[in-house]
């Protein structure tokens, strides 16, 4: 047990230090309207109080029902705290019950000292799985074939659609969660360039081949009858050479631990190589050098930043691998090791590991890539899943896994085409219709693994992508991937209505004019479903 909580703790805490703003935003959002709720008929979990329907919607109209304020809340808490189990509960919340130093509530022992509160039962699932025998999203309610005039859907989004902002072609579909039921769709199997949203396709698919609980390694080896230590890298771009590694897999932490077995052995002074034969191919991409992504390498530190930026555009260096290399030489050196200046090199099957680190689960990397948009930890997922997949691990390599992975998932690929795992590449082809079946699919309760293709995509007003936008409309209720390039604007991600229903959608748009116009034209389609 005590490692259990060992184990959790830290992740936690970061997870309260990352979410604290985000938190304070949303009780300022929701806060007073609970309490409006509260006044006017008691404790606002025993009772939904809808107040009138405005001509204007406001973002606080989108959470005034218990259901749906619940699931803002949630949202807007547990965004950083981890996967979800079989359940539909947070991992991290289940092994934080379990783990605490003092114990208290029903599943946590039953004896109380002196002076201390009773125990209080404990509290259930946040979201019971869905299609389980009690089920907390509700479904939308039946209607009409999906194109059929007159429906509720179809006469709010129709409107919203024909906007000019969106170019001259987009398509849209828009889904039940709970039921897998089409509502509204447009150019459902009209294939377009995806942009960003090809992201959710690589999560699933990365997830389905390795598991949510994967980890990626990469790990140092000392050849036999020699002093040649290589660095060998294993594929984990969010290996990180800062002091404060923020959870993630540390390049100090290597280097000390290296150290320590070279000192084990009597060794103080190596030849130092570095192995990046796990990748094949070109390692750049077909969009050339572009501040969006370092050239793709098993091997690389903090992406390959010239900054001190974690996400978002930078400037990176022109050898990832050799970078990385360098960084080791020089921890290794302030440990007690002299080497020689790293060169390229391949681990032999005889060589010893000195030391090992490995990445947090996929789990969480694939929250961070959807979260940020991360190209670099994209294309990285894309290599891993060809990895998986004996196939070889190459841009085409890697989209032609994702592609295989899909389609093994039962999903409709009609007129899908990959080329990478990021959406960089703009001959990259999906249609609404898989970008909806790919969020009811991470949402089935038998496939609870799949679960963090849902908490990574960003939240309206609050996180990653979509931090700043959606700040007048349905903040904390929209939960989306976003997707641009030159003329491209997509959006794809759930909503959950003012009944509390939970809605997968897709649109993207072609040929757009201006990308704000667009995005804003995106924005408020998806903030008109909150209000449906």
């Amino acid at each position: 047990m005590r490692k259990i909580a060992g184990a959790v703790r830290p992740g936690l805490a970061r997870a309260v230090t990352a979410t604290k703003p985000q938190v304070k935003r949303l009780v300022r959002v929701v806060g007073p309207q609970l309490a409006r709720i509260t006044r006017a008929g008691g404790p606002w979990s025993a009772t939904l109080v809808r107040p009138p329907r405005p001509r204007t919607l406001k973002t606080w109209q989108y959470t005034a029902g218990a259901a749906t304020a619940g699931l803002a809340l949630a949202a807007g808490v547990v965004t950083a705290a981890g996967p979800w189990d079989a359940d539909g509960q947070r991992t991290a919340e289940r092994d934080r019950a379990a783990a605490p130093e003092r114990t208290g509530g029903a599943d946590h022992g039953s004896g109380t000292a002196v002076g201390e509160p009773s125990p209080a039962p404990s509290a259930g699932s946040v979201l019971t799985g869905l299609g389980a025998a009690v089920n907390t999203v509700k479904s939308a309610p039946s209607g009409e074939p999906a194109g059929i005039s007159g429906t509720a859907v179809t006469d709010l989004l129709g409107p919203l659609l024909d906007s000019s902002a969106l170019g001259a072609t987009r398509t849209a579909v828009v889904v039940d969660v709970a039921t897998g039921r089409r509502l509204y769709g447009a150019g459902a199997d009209t294939a377009l360039t995806p942009a960003s949203t090809t992201k959710i396709a690589t999560a699933v698919a990365a997830l389905s081949a390795l598991g949510p609980d994967h980890r990626i390694t990469t790990r140092v080896a000392l050849e036999p009858g020699t002093r040649e230590v290589v660095l060998v890298g294993g594929g984990d771009p969010t290996l990180t050479a800062r002091k404060d590694t923020g959870g993630w897999a540390g390049l100090r932490t290597l280097a000390t631990e290296t150290a320590r077995s070279l000192t084990a052995r009597g060794i103080k002074q190596i030849t130092l190589s570095y192995d990046t034969t796990l990748y094949s191919g070109p390692d750049l991409h077909p969009i050339g050098v572009n501040d969006n992504l370092a050239r793709v390498s098993p091997l690389m530190a903090d992406e390959a930043r010239t900054d001190d930026s974690a996400n978002g555009p930078a400037v990176r260096v022109s050898d990832p691998a050799a970078d990385a290399a360098r960084k080791f030489a020089g921890f290794l050196t302030a440990a007690g090791i002299k080497t020689s200046s790293p060169g390229t090199s391949k681990a032999s099957s005889r060589a010893d590991t000195l030391a090992t680190v490995s990445s947090p689960p996929l789990s969480a990397i694939v929250e961070r890539m959807l979260t940020n948009s991360d190209n670099d930890i994209a294309e990285a997922l894309a290599r891993q899943t060809a990895l998986a997949s004996g196939r070889p691990v190459t841009f085409a390599g890697g989209a032609a896994a994702i592609q295989a992975q899909l389609a093994r998932l039962g999903l409709p690929m009609t007129g899908a085409s990959f080329h990478d795992g990021s959406g960089l590449n703009r001959d990259d082809r999906l249609t609404a219709n898989l970008l909806t079946a790919l969020l009811v699919k991470a949402a089935d309760a038998d496939r609870p693994g799949l679960r963090p293709v849902l908490t990574g995509l960003p939240v309206a007003g609050f996180t990653g992508t979509l931090s700043t936008r959606y700040t007048d409309g349905a903040a904390g209720v929209v939960r989306a991937k976003t997707g641009t390039l030159t003329g491209v604007n997509t959006l794809a991600g759930t909503v959950v209505d003012k009944d509390g229903r939970l809605l997968a959608f897709a649109f993207l748009a072609a040929d757009t004019t201006s990308p704000l116009e667009a995005q804003e034209a995106l924005d408020r389609t998806a903030t008109a479903l909150a209000g449906l």
